[in-house]
């Protein structure tokens, strides 16, 4: 049965010992570990890094084994406190049934990433009730938003989101809800399993990269067709980056915006466009399972509490 409380892991103190884990795709650059290590001296903490969080297999990360551990320890050991993920890629959906939720039920700890990590996101707040972060990866460059809005998140645990002035309106209206949601991708990948987040009453956060229009149109209504949608309170999609305005080979385009009304209209909730959230260089961290309020009229997204 998915929650219905959610709890929060304590906020990270200066000090605090942060686990360095790659369990989806494998790092790319030879300065992405430096980065990370560098970012969580920055913040004023000690990084951890897992032992094959710099292992390769093709586009892995090493192999299910040794990611699945290295998860595990880090959520077992009592001197650390977060899990920071220094990518997404592909390959959490391909551990999920391996990883300690017992252990993160008694002792929950910050756990932050994107991308291919929704998969992690979402199988925590299916079987632990536990708030996860929605936001960048330890490898990338933090500009002064992102990091101003990621230490409101996981420092001061207060309202890390705001006014998206670039947002546009698609569907108008406001609405309560827990936040839920990540990677549209991965979101309808988990449809059917154990592991896909239970959205019933969420404002639902989206975000993806590289999909065509129509592959958007196909997912959004893959969940939709599953009963995921069911009780949806509102949308809020961030970035879709190079996604393309094709109409599948068949001819004639329809726009992002279209599909987006289509869905929300037919759902019956607000939607609105355009939140920093997703793969761009300036975005918010959302606490996942955390309650929150939109108001697409003001292109605002208030996180409200942290508890439930």
């Amino acid at each position: 049965m998915p929650a219905k409380h959610f709890r929060r892991a304590k906020p990270l103190e200066s000090g605090a010992r942060v686990a360095l884990i790659a369990p989806a795709g494998p790092l790319q650059r030879t300065e992405d570990l430096p980065r990370a290590q560098e970012n969580v001296r920055k913040l004023g903490w000690k990084a951890v890094v897992a032992p094959h969080a710099t292992e390769r297999i093709g586009y892995l990360a090493g192999n299910d084994r040794d990611r699945l551990n290295d998860i595990n320890r880090a959520l077992r050991d009592p001197e650390i406190d977060a899990l920071w993920c220094l990518r997404g890629g592909y390959g959490i959906i391909r551990i999920l049934s391996g990883i300690d939720y017992d252990a993160i039920s008694k002792t929950p700890k910050a756990i932050i990433g994107y991308s291919d990590i929704t998969a992690l996101h979402a199988a925590v707040q299916r079987k632990c009730g536990v708030i996860t972060y929605h936001g960048p990866t330890a490898r990338e460059p933090m500009s002064d938003f992102s990091r101003d809005s990621f230490q409101r998140a996981v420092v001061s645990q207060r309202d890390s989101c705001g006014t998206a002035a670039n947002a546009r309106e698609i569907n108008p209206g406001a609405a309560e809800g827990r936040v839920v949601g990540g990677n549209l991708a991965v979101l309808a990948s988990l449809c059917g399993t154990a592991f896909m987040s239970d959205l019933t009453d969420g404002i639902l956060i989206l975000e993806d990269i590289n999909e065509p229009v129509y592959r958007v149109d196909r997912m959004l209504q893959q969940l939709k067709l599953s009963g995921a949608l069911n009780g949806c309170k509102a949308i809020a999609f961030g970035a879709c980056v190079k996604c393309s305005d094709d109409g599948g080979g068949g001819g004639g385009n329809r726009s992002f915006d279209d599909v987006l009304g289509e869905i929300s209209d037919e759902l019956g909730v607000p939607c609105i466009a355009g939140i920093p959230v997703g793969h761009i260089d300036q975005q918010w961290t959302v606490p996942l399972g955390a309650m929150a309020a939109l108001d697409t009229g003001t292109r605002t997204l208030t996180i409200t509490s942290y508890t439930s």
